[in-house]
């Protein structure tokens, strides 16, 4: 039996604190949430991608869908709208600043800003899903939960600022030719 990989406890509490209805997904380790969307087999665009961004000298931790690449421009302009100033630069930062700003060690970032203390930028497209499915700091497990109670939750700002890039999905696993069953006859002999 496969060994059950550490949860993201600190994400549990805060959603059951919290007393929004949630799924905890087990899965197979993954960096990306492309790869989160493959092994889950869910559509890429019910699957949050999260990254730190620097507007600034302020961090977000923005969402968006999978298959999404991030337009600065239209995020700069998100950021400036939300905080009523000019925004100069948008940039996402490195992993090694970014690990030191968000005060993780091996864990992987989550969607949740609040337990970061910064605020989360949210992608429109995300929000039109029913369900959508978000990262919980492990590369073994996911949340799923509706994506409007994330959006009441985290207070996120709403905006449109994602790119849909042309992502395949995983190639299905061929299946072997099915073995034909050869049936030998039985020779009957008659009696006289």
């Amino acid at each position: 039996m496969p060994k059950k990989k550490k949860e993201p406890t600190k994400v549990l509490k805060y959603l059951e604190s919290s007393g929004v209805k949630h799924d905890l997904l087990e899965h197979r380790t993954v960096y990306t949430a492309i790869d989160a969307a493959n092994t889950m087999k869910k559509k890429f665009d019910e699957v949050a991608k999260s990254l730190l961004v620097k507007a600034d000298k302020d961090y977000y931790v923005v969402l968006l869908p999978a298959d999404n690449n991030l337009d600065m421009d239209k995020l700069k302009k998100v950021v400036a709208k939300d905080q009523g100033k000019d925004i100069k630069v948008v940039k996402i930062p490195g992993e090694k600043l970014a690990r030191e700003v968000l005060k993780i060690k091996k864990d992987a970032m989550t969607a949740f800003g609040s337990l970061y203390k910064l605020p989360v930028i949210m992608e429109k497209k995300l929000e039109k899903t029913k369900k959508a499915v978000f990262a919980s700091s492990s590369f073994n497990h996911s949340v799923e939960m509706a994506a409007k109670d994330f959006v009441k939750l985290e207070n996120a700002v709403l905006g449109t600022f994602g790119i849909k890039k042309k992502i395949k999905n995983l190639p299905k696993p061929k299946k072997k030719p099915a073995k034909k069953k050869i049936t030998k006859k039985k020779k009957t002999t008659k009696k006289k």
